[in-house]
C-alpha cells in the first residue's frame, strides 16, 4: 500500500508516474530504510519538512543506495501534488534543496513548454548545492543543475527524456 500511487492519479506520459524512475532504482528505494521510516504517509505539506532536512541532491551512491533526494522525488511522483504547490516549492528561496526537488519533478512530469517557462528563471540562482553520487560528495550550483535538467537526457542517474524512460522501463532500445 505504501508503494502505490495515490488513487485518482493521472497518468504521466501515458503511464504510472512512478515508472519514470527505473525499476532497479525504484526497488532500491522501496527497500531503503529512509523510505520505510521517513517517507511513509507523507503528504505535499509534510514532504516540505523532509526536504528542508536534506543536505544534498543526488541519485544513488555507494552500492546503489538511494539518496534522500531521490526517495522524496519518488514520493512526489506517488502523491502528485497540484501545480500551484510545486510553484510554491520553487518560490521558497530559503530552501534550496526543496527548490531543486521541485525543479526535478517539474522536468520529469510537465510538458516541454511549461518546463522551460517555469525553470528558466532558476538559471539566475547561483547558490551552491552538495551533490552526492557514487564518487562521494561534490559541489554544483543551482543554475548548473537547472541547465542540466533543461538540456540533458539524464540527471542524477535518472532518465529525463520521456522516450528514454519509456524504453528503459520496457527494456527496449531506441532506433531512429
Amino acid at each position: 500500500m505504501a508503494n502505490t500511487t495515490v488513487r485518482g492519479a493521472t497518468a504521466i506520459h501515458g503511464q504510472n508516474p512512478q515508472f519514470l524512475v527505473e525499476t532497479v532504482i525504484r526497488n532500491r528505494i522501496y527497500e531503503s530504510l529512509y523510505w520505510k521510516e521517513r517517507c511513509f504517509a507523507l503528504t505535499a505539506a509534510t514532504l516540505i519538512d523532509r526536504a528542508i532536512e536534506m543536505n544534498a541532491i543526488g541519485g544513488v551512491y555507494g552500492n546503489n543506495v538511494p539518496t534522500e533526494f531521490i526517495c522524496l522525488l519518488l514520493k512526489l511522483l506517488q502523491i502528485q501534488p497540484e501545480k500551484e504547490i510545486l510553484i510554491e516549492y520553487l518560490q521558497a528561496d530559503e530552501f534550496k534543496y526543496l527548490r531543486a526537488l521541485a525543479a526535478m519533478y517539474i522536468r520529469m512530469t510537465f510538458q516541454a513548454a511549461e518546463v522551460y517557462e517555469i525553470l528558466e528563471p532558476l538559471l539566475k540562482d547561483y547558490r551552491k548545492l552538495r551533490l552526492r553520487d557514487v564518487g562521494g560528495y561534490s559541489l554544483t550550483y543551482m543554475d548548473e543543475f537547472v541547465d542540466q535538467l533543461l538540456h540533458e537526457e539524464r540527471s542524477l542517474t535518472l532518465a529525463l527524456s520521456f522516450w528514454v524512460a519509456l524504453c528503459l522501463a520496457q527494456s527496449l532500445t531506441l532506433s531512429f
